[in-house]
């Protein structure tokens, strides 16, 4: 099956009883076991998460995906996976959350970071240690937009027996499948394109290696963080028009990068669609097309939030993916976590802004951008 066509079928068959199209939702909390055995308790398995789990497999190409109440549901419990003493290689430019929570939380138990821009692989190269036990990338970046060449960091990472994982929130499955290029551990925030309505919480680990699924499914079950059965289905719906979604998503974007790069009061705009960016290359070995997520730099920064609160259109607001266009302040915003010498180093600026393309008229958000900008 192609892509859209499992993103619509695979784990949502008519159900056998009733015929019903729409799998039901079983909002059950534990199941009798008199006549069967394969339910036990909610916590560790649910029919209407098991369908979207075997859909976000389908989705990624891949044998096994376990599903979340949201990413950083997904993302603690991956990280189950080091223990005291271990290393981990991170992309510098990443997701707020995932800085917190490695900086704040897994430095108490005894795990160490590197914060990289994993697009030297001679830097990455250098950076691993003996103990060094996982890669943690993401592509394009959260909210810089680079790119990193997943296919030769995930080699890096088998060199020295480290788990590669990737971070596919931005690309979705629709644009990007990491595990054939060659990476362990998938992680998604479903929150963002795959739910795509701005209505659920969710996350996805997907994964081929039977070893990574035993240990994640058991950690799945034991840390609890799982998806309400209503939340499950709520990502099922989202995920049956994700590949018509991101294509009109695509085409806006691909035309605000252009107008963006080209506006006046605009000093520098990242997005991998455009033939100047750093990433652009990398991005058309990798991705299918170049996504709706960009951002880019005022010339001047003053007030920047201010000015964003213009919009009349776009919503500000956090959060990505979804139909309705939402732009934000990563400096005040997203990435507020992240120490202000860090997002300084990073690139994070007070003038840079971040922009989620909805489904709205592209000349309509032209015209709200432009009021932004004035």
């Amino acid at each position: 099956m192609r892509f859209a066509t499992k993103a619509i079928h695979t784990g949502q068959e008519p159900e056998a009883r009733t015929g019903a199209v729409t799998p039901p939702i079983y909002m059950t909390s534990t199941y009798s076991q008199r006549d069967q055995k394969d339910f036990d308790y909610a916590r560790g398995v649910n029919p209407t998460r098991t369908a979207l789990e075997t859909n976000l497999a389908a989705l990624e190409d891949a044998k096994h995906a376990l599903a979340f109440s949201s990413g950083m549901g997904a993302i603690t419990t991956a990280l189950t996976l080091l223990k005291k003493g271990d290393h981990v290689v991170i992309s510098d430019d990443c997701y707020g959350g995932v800085y917190r929570i490695f900086t704040r939380f897994m430095s108490n138990y005894g795990i160490e970071t590197t914060f990289l821009d994993l697009r030297d692989l001679v830097d990455v190269e250098d950076a691993f240690r003996p103990e060094t036990k996982m890669l943690w990338m993401e592509s394009p970046t959260n909210p810089l937009m680079k790119v990193v060449d997943i296919r030769e960091l995930a080699v890096i990472a088998r060199a020295h027996d480290a788990i590669s994982v990737a971070d596919n929130t931005f690309a979705s499955p629709a644009l990007q499948n990491p595990l054939g290029l060659g990476t362990d551990l998938v992680v998604h925030s479903m929150t963002k394109y795959l739910g795509g309505h701005a209505d659920v919480l969710g996350g996805g680990l997907v994964m081929n290696r039977e070893d990574l699924h035993e240990k994640l499914k058991f950690a799945q079950n034991a840390l609890g963080a799982v998806p309400s059965p209503f939340d499950a289905w709520l990502v099922l719906r989202g995920i049956k028009t994700l590949p018509v979604r991101i294509e009109r998503q695509c085409d806006s974007a691909e035309k605000l990068a252009t107008f963006l790069h080209d506006h006046p009061a605009v000093g520098k705009v990242h997005y991998p669609g455009l033939p100047d960016d750093p990433g652009h290359a990398t991005a058309r070995k990798q991705m299918r097309r170049f996504g709706a997520m960009l951002s880019f730099e005022l010339k001047d920064a003053a007030h920047a939030v201010d000015r964003l609160r213009r919009v009349k259109l776009i919503t500000m607001a956090e959060s990505l993916g979804g139909v309705e266009s939402l732009i934000e302040h990563p400096d005040s915003m997203t990435h507020q976590s992240v120490p202000k010498d860090q997002r300084l180093k990073q690139g994070i600026t007070e003038g840079l802004v971040r922009f989620s393309v909805g489904l709205e008229d592209v000349d309509d958000l032209r015209e709200d951008l432009d009021r932004v900008l004035a």
